[in-house]
């Protein structure tokens, strides 16, 4: 895990080396400063010189005093810009080195970490990582040193008196480690938490219009205020464990002044330590014991980065489940399909495939419909064509190559997927569609959107073309999304163009109309057809029923109709030639 997340220190490695060098030399000017101040008292007012005091010590050793307070000053200010630049861009590379991977992952390897856990690791880990770097660059270097320059000078003053200060530091850090193996495994669950509340936050928010249509603000405020109350109670439990580090240091602390003043009082008494030298024990003690309890608050943060590195190590080690192979094919020569006896899992551990045994052969340039009811699988199937998911078992071939063999951003950039969760981006329209090909020109967007038939509501928008969309689409139509999305699709001037149940929001004049222009404008196309309506499909050359992961039915519509009990009946059914049969009801 360290050797993953150190290695995003890059450009800022200077930065770290500088950080501690400054703290170690304000520990250094720190730690003159008492010894300045006992000479001063001995020497300067002469509480052990039988001659009396020198004002000329004072002034000296007082000079001195100002210029290493000064070279403290500049060090301390020193460390923090240092320290601030190295924590802030480990943290920028951290999120950068996650956010590029996830750009490579698959369907797959999305699903397994889940949107709203991705979400935690980018923001919360990443700021509990940037904040327990700058501690350990800072702090983490400067309480040891502090402490350690501490316990020898104090031992070069007394060492009687400086083994009160060993034997506290001793018990204090046999005390924190006790502490914090318990308090570790609490804050290990807390992360897992911030997942479910980070996904509450996400689905209200994505569905706020659904969640006011219902009426269903106080369920949603109830289950958010529980996903906040399992992090509370997870905190308190961990917190628990440390309450106690506090006030046993302080105690400890109080303890060691006053026996340090007992003692070092009697020895003044008989000759063996001069007051200068127990004002400088006292300071030291201050400085030990607190720079102890900074190691404790640096123990604390280094638990929860603990936990927090190894959720954003496994995203950057994350190897994405579908890559390139060696010499990848980088031409798709034409837009024919075939599927030789496809299985399909989305969990290789699962019992039973979602696709089984496909077998389709599709020509280029062919229009082909698709449907069957809610959970036939039909999404899955055409997921694989563009290679969003890998096949269980078979083959797919597209232009007569396994779609496995292809460079994965040639393959794409042939097979144009309208998915079924339209996304629009903030930006202007020109701007979305021209996620289809950056280097459209207006007039080609213009086209994309004619054959969408998307032209007729754009056009009568304030600013045409140029009009803002909010981000996902939210001030437009479901229909006008549907349709942005078919035009930034065919900007590609893909092979072959998949439309998952893309027009389901769109009337069927407009269906009709859309389904025309793609008959006229792009007849080299292999076009696939996700629907639900019998008439969105049944001009199509051929149509595939899929029921419960396998194909039920090829055909023409004319050939369904006699062969095919699952079509019939729906064509039926929507045509108010029978009964109430649908997709979701076996022929």
């Amino acid at each position: 895990m360290l050797k993953t997340l150190l290695k995003q220190v890059k450009e800022y490695k200077l930065a770290s080396f500088l950080t501690p060098l400054f703290m170690v030399l304000e520990v250094i000017c720190e730690m003159i400063i008492p010894i300045l101040m006992a000479k001063i008292v001995d020497d300067g007012i002469g509480f052990n010189n039988p001659n009396g005091g020198s004002m000329g010590v004072i002034f000296r050793v007082g000079a001195m005093m100002i210029v290493i307070a000064l070279l403290g000053l500049f060090a301390g200010l020193g460390g923090a810009y240092y320290g601030s630049q190295a924590s802030t861009g480990f943290a920028k590379n951290l999120r950068k080195a996650m956010f590029d991977n996830i750009q490579t992952f698959s369907f797959a390897n999305i699903d397994k970490f889940s949107t709203s856990g991705l979400v935690t690791r980018l923001t919360t880990d990443v700021t509990n990582i940037q904040n327990a770097y700058m501690m350990t660059l800072r702090m983490a270097m400067r309480a040891p040193a502090s402490l350690i320059i501490a316990m020898v000078a104090a031992f070069t003053i007394s060492p009687r008196l400086a083994s009160i200060y060993l034997v506290a530091v001793l018990f204090l850090s046999v005390l924190m480690v006790i502490i914090m193996n318990t308090a570790t495994k609490y804050f290990k669950q807390v992360f897992e938490k911030y997942d479910k509340l980070n996904e509450s936050v996400q689905e209200n928010v994505s569905a706020i219009r659904v969640v006011k249509a219902y009426v269903r603000e106080e369920y949603e405020n109830d289950k958010f205020k529980k996903a906040a109350l399992n992090i509370y109670h997870m905190f308190v439990k961990a917190e628990k464990n440390l309450v106690m580090i506090s006030p046993v240091m302080s105690g400890t602390v109080y303890i060691c002044i006053l026996l340090v003043s007992w003692f070092g009082a009697h020895m003044i008494v008989s000759n063996e330590l001069t007051t200068g030298g127990l004002m400088s024990l006292l300071t030291y003690c201050m400085t030990i014991l607190m720079n102890l309890m900074m190691l404790g608050m640096i123990f604390v943060m280094l638990t929860m980065a603990q936990a927090s590195g190894k959720r954003i190590a496994e995203v950057i080690e994350e190897k994405a489940t579908i890559t390139n192979k060696d010499g990848a094919v980088k031409e798709v020569k034409d837009g024919s399909i075939s599927f030789e006896h496809v299985d399909f899992a989305y969990n290789t551990t699962s019992e039973e495939p979602v696709l089984k045994d496909i077998n389709l052969d599709i020509k280029s340039g062919e229009t082909i419909g698709i449907i069957g009811g809610t959970g036939s699988a039909k999404s899955s199937l055409v997921n694989l064509i563009s290679r969003l998911y890998d096949v269980t078992k078979g083959s797919i071939k597209v232009g007569g190559v396994d779609v496995r063999d292809y460079d994965m951003e040639t393959l794409r950039d042939q097979v144009s997927v309208v998915l079924q969760k339209n996304v629009l981006f903030s930006g202007t329209i020109l701007d979305n569609l021209r996620w289809g090909d950056k280097n459209a020109t207006e007039e080609e967007c213009k086209r994309a959107c004619r054959m969408a038939c998307a032209d007729e509501f754009i056009e009568r928008m304030p600013d045409g073309y140029n009009t803002e969309i909010e981000q996902s689409g939210t001030n437009v139509s479901g229909g006008q999304r549907q349709r942005l999305c078919i035009a930034r699709a065919l900007l590609k001037k893909p092979k072959i163009l998949i439309l998952d149940d893309s027009t389901s929001a769109v009337d069927t004049a407009t269906d009709a109309k859309i389904r025309k222009a793609f008959a006229e404008e792009i007849p080299g196309t292999t076009k696939l057809i996700i629907a639900q309506r019998i008439s969105s499909v049944q001009n199509c050359d051929r149509i595939i029923v899929m029921d419960d992961g396998c194909v039920n039915g090829f055909g023409t519509h004319e050939e369904l109709l006699k062969t095919n009990e699952i079509y019939r009946e729906v064509y039926e059914s929507q045509t108010g030639a029978s009964g109430d049969a649908d997709f979701d009801q076996a022929g």
